[in-house]
């Protein structure tokens, strides 16, 4: 099985790579200037909210592919390979600039998000509006989540490593609405974002060329 280390720090370092991805940033501070003027007490609540919508939204697709993985128990090379494959294959579009394709919002819009401006909803609908940039990084983590559940992973597990992506990826939007160094922060890291897809490009292909190095190499035990 991928070792365990893996399921904690990749999904957090992908997590935090799509926060900084362009449209990713651009939308933080939508979110941000949606609740400047609220009470710090209401704005702790609707991104408490916000953080535990999307982390268990996020979660709940892992666990699902970790459930459909399981069903190929026994084919854990193969799934090392594939995964391997459509890693190098995402890094790859990233870096040739063509990953545009495969970024699709979910969730609500951010108009729509705006119109709930003072209820407790915000932070559920917030918490459910997932960056496009964010995509094809989750679909890279949904594909870890279904060969781990390949290899005999509990769906427990998938759903622990997915909603660790979704934290990873709200936590400095939470910081941002609490405190005004993390957003000029933000602002300044926002000018460098065009480089996000070269590095977004390059991780996926490390991980990619890790993740066939097992599938070629590494002593399975069933």
């Amino acid at each position: 099985m991928i070792p365990s280390a893996a399921t904690i720090l990749l999904p957090i370092g992908l997590g935090l790579l799509g926060f900084v991805e362009p449209c990713s940033i651009g939308a933080t501070l939508v979110m941000v200037k949606v609740l400047e003027g609220q009470s710090s007490a209401r704005q702790l609540v609707q991104m408490g909210l916000f953080a535990a919508t999307r982390a268990g939204f996020i979660g709940l697709a892992g666990a699902l592919a970790t459930g459909l993985g399981s069903a190929f128990l026994g084919f854990q090379r193969a799934g090392w390979l594939l995964l391997g494959t459509v890693y190098v294959g995402l890094g790859v579009l990233f870096l040739a600039g063509m990953a545009g394709r495969l970024m699709v919002a979910v969730g609500p819009g951010l108009r729509r998000v705006g119109a709930t401006r003072g209820s407790a909803l915000l932070g559920v609908l917030l918490g459910l509006n997932i960056p496009a940039c964010a995509a094809p990084l989750i679909f890279a983590l949904l594909g870890a989540a279904a060969a781990a559940g390949a290899a005999g992973g509990s769906a427990l597990g998938g759903f622990a490593s997915l909603a660790l992506f979704g934290l990873a990826l709200s936590l400095p939007l939470i910081l941002a609405v609490l405190f005004a160094a993390t957003r000029r922060a933000i602002d300044h890291v926002a000018r460098y974002t065009t480089q996000a897809p070269v590095w977004t490009g390059l991780v996926l292909i490390a991980l990619g060329l890790w993740s066939i190095g097992l599938a070629l190499f590494a002593t399975i035990k069933l």
